[in-house]
């Protein structure tokens, strides 16, 4: 009996990503970008919960996961989040990404489902603090926020220093600065009772600050995090 060859393996390229995404958009979700402040100029319209269906079925790439990026497409970069091998993220593509960041979304979902992995990531919070763009500045909090809720394993050193760089960044108006910025505040408090306790301190010297931008940052955190002190209190 002849021998029956083995079926060649499908290999999954940017183009046929690209492909299978336009194929997944829809006008709905395009144009429901806008209300969340996503710029849709580069964008087809496909939902994240079908890149992520998508992503699960392809599974890790880190070359693919760079092709996509390197596209310029809103989806496909979500998807290269989805896609690389964090282990094989080097601190050069951690910048070269960093300052492609155009909104909330791209840098939000790269720091929560990829950065937040990497061994540099640490590094890279405190390098992107003290950038002027931005969403580079938003990455360095976004990133710092990740983190916090993610390492388990970190102990209170790095986001001791976190709330250094959050007092310092506090007064920085742009909205999607401050929104991070109060985002990293309230997950360090989130992490245990001595960051918690540390978060509230800087929370309410920021609260009674004299400046709009950090007294909402500090108000905002504060309000959240002794809500979460006291049920954790009415526990004991």
């Amino acid at each position: 009996m002849p021998v029956q060859a083995k079926p060649i393996p499908f290999v999954h390229t940017a183009e046929s990503v690209i492909a299978t995404l336009r194929r997944l958009a829809t006008k709905a979700t395009l144009d429901g970008m806008t209300r969340y402040a996503i710029p849709s100029h580069n964008a087809l319209g496909v939902s994240v919960s079908d890149l992520q269906k998508e992503a699960k079925r392809i599974g890790r790439n880190h070359e693919l996961a760079e092709a996509l990026w390197q596209t310029n497409i809103y989806e496909a970069r979500m998807m290269s989040s989805f896609l690389d091998e964090p282990e094989k993220v080097t601190s050069a593509q951690m910048d070269r990404w960093c300052k492609d960041f155009d909104s909330w979304a791209i840098c939000d979902t790269v720091c929560f489902h990829l950065f937040d992995r990497v061994p540099h990531a640490y590094k890279k919070v405190a390098l992107w603090q003290s950038k002027k763009e931005e969403f580079v500045k938003r990455g360095a909090f976004a990133l710092l926020a990740c983190l916090a809720l993610h390492d388990k394993e970190a102990d209170n050193e790095p986001f001791a220093n976190g709330l250094q760089f959050i007092e310092a960044a506090a007064s920085d108006e742009r909205n999607f600065v401050k929104k991070g910025v109060n985002w990293a505040l309230r997950a360090i408090g989130c992490r245990n009772a001595s960051m918690q306790e540390a978060a509230i301190v800087v929370a309410s010297r920021l609260a009674a600050s004299t400046n709009a931008t950090e007294r909402w940052v500090g108000k905002d955190a504060l309000r959240q995090l002794s809500k979460r002190q006291q049920k954790a209190e009415r526990k004991k």
